[in-house]
């Protein structure tokens, strides 16, 4: 058993057979450790070919000795980086050199030499050598060397995508991430689908069926949603788009006044809560039928109320994702990379065009709105009050329609728009949009501005005595 300083003193502690790397090798660790398995003695012993006999009669003319079994755990650099406030020059130093030099060599001569990069993999290794004498069978060696070769991926991978942000960025974009989950099928069930990354360190799942492949998009649409309220917060997705939006402090109201928006859209689907679930909000929640229920924790009571329903999923956040986070789309011959859309209301220009200013109630409902509609798909429109949503229109391809199935929602629920606030993603291209909004009883109306007939939109808001800011950001969503 040869080992490095660290694990040596622990093998020799525990009574193990051991010899330190510098003294099979005959030669010091030096540069503060930043050499020491860089040797001959060390790679000529994992690449010689076995049984070829060139190979072996150099390896025996320099004192080279066979190394059958590698088992590397490279340095922490993805869990150094993700500490706060960590530097450059840390970061560095906690890239591995000898370790994936040791994966690669070992891996490469996979016929002779059997390489372990995960301990999860421990116990399968000693199974193995418990069944074949000692020794581990070519088929098990080739797979823990396709593992290897992952494993360095990822692990340069995250060191390429580190300094890629912290220096100049590359001309070139790559993506490594490990297989999480085997799903059942795609968004249909004649699509075959997998989950690769992390998604795990940002849920537990704790009760219900596996995910799929919808669930896990819903999910993502809805944490994101969820991620821009501080105040107590009830929000119901339907296919990435919201169908119901409520704040308030008793979560049981917040819960009405989100899936009163719309009661027939919520069936089957997915129900994210910015606060630990109380029984109150379970008991609600319970009288319909949900995919997903998504929240910092659950009350014991609401969980054990809610874990009745075999088929309902309970997640608890672990964390938000922090920012700045890519977003990667597939398209013809590559991908699109972009950053996330993470501009939140209180970096708005907020930019008062009408000649009413808007009151402080108008002013919270718009920026309620417009918190809302940054998560409906293009073309979106939604009306709402400074703490729950009225109307949402959502994907159509007149901003028009999407305005009249707004109302249309918010008639459908028995809801008046009487001094509601309208969002609109991107700018009116006409005044129609805003006549309509006006008619249907907005009195404030929030947008980006930036059409070449602004002063037509910004004069038929003022012949209706309404109040309107231009964000100067635009929210597509596609």
């Amino acid at each position: 058993m040869i080992s490095t300083g660290g694990t040596a003193r622990a093998l020799a502690e525990a009574k193990i057979p051991v010899r330190e790397v510098s003294e099979f090798t005959g030669f010091p660790e030096i540069m503060d450790g930043r050499v020491k398995t860089l040797h001959p003695k060390i790679h000529g012993g994992l690449l010689y070919l076995r049984g070829n006999r060139q190979h072996e009669e150099e390896a025996e003319a320099n004192g080279i000795l066979p190394i059958d079994l590698v088992v590397v755990n490279l340095y922490p650099f993805v869990q150094t980086i993700s500490k706060e406030g960590v530097t450059l020059a840390e970061a560095i130093e906690q890239i591995d050199i000898g370790g994936p030099s040791m994966i690669r060599s070992a891996s490469k001569n996979y016929h002779s030499v059997t390489i372990v990069t995960d301990p999860a993999d421990y116990a399968s290794v000693c199974e193995e050598m418990d069944n074949h004498d000692g020794e581990t069978s070519l088929p098990f060696r080739e797979r823990l060397a396709v593992k290897a070769f992952s494993c360095t991926s990822l692990y340069d991978h995250a060191i390429a995508s580190y300094l890629n942000h912290e220096c100049e960025p590359t001309r070139a974009f790559t993506l490594s991430l490990p297989l999480a989950q085997r799903l059942r099928y795609g968004e249909n069930p004649h699509q075959c689908a997998n989950l690769f990354g992390h998604f795990s360190d940002y849920f537990d799942k704790f009760h219900g069926k596996e995910l799929s492949y919808n669930n896990i998009l819903d999910i993502t649409a809805a944490t994101d949603l969820i991620a821009e309220f501080s105040k107590p917060t009830v929000a119901i997705l339907k296919h990435t788009n919201p169908c119901g939006v409520g704040s308030d402090p008793d979560l049981r109201e917040a819960w009405e006044k989100a899936f009163v928006t719309d009661k027939q859209a919520p069936f089957g689907g997915i129900i994210i809560v910015n606060q630990p679930v109380t029984l109150a909000l379970a008991k609600a929640i319970a009288e319909i039928f949900s995919e997903v229920i998504i929240a910092p924790e659950f009350d014991a009571d609401a969980r054990s109320l809610l874990q009745r329903k075999k088929n309902l999923r309970l997640l608890r956040v672990l964390k938000f994702p922090g920012a700045p986070i890519q977003e990667i789309r597939s398209v013809i011959g590559g991908v699109l990379v972009q950053e996330k859309d993470l501009t939140g209301v209180k970096e708005l220009e907020q930019k008062v065009v009408t000649t009413r200013p808007p009151s402080k109630t108008e002013m919270e409902a718009m920026e309620f709105a417009w918190k809302i509609v940054k998560h409906v798909k293009s073309n979106a429109i939604v009306y709402a009050h400074k703490d729950r949503t009225l109307g949402i229109g959502a994907g159509q391809m007149s901003r028009v329609d999407s305005s009249r199935i707004a109302v249309w929602k918010a008639q459908e629920a028995g809801l008046s728009l009487a001094g509601s606030a309208v969002a609109s993603d991107a700018f009116f291209p006409f005044a129609d949009g805003l006549t309509a909004a006006a008619d249907a009883g907005a009195t404030s109306a929030i947008q980006p501005g930036g059409s070449v007939r602004d002063e037509e939109v910004i004069q038929a808001a003022n012949e209706r005595q309404m109040t309107m800011i231009f964000t100067g950001v635009r929210h597509f969503k596609h």
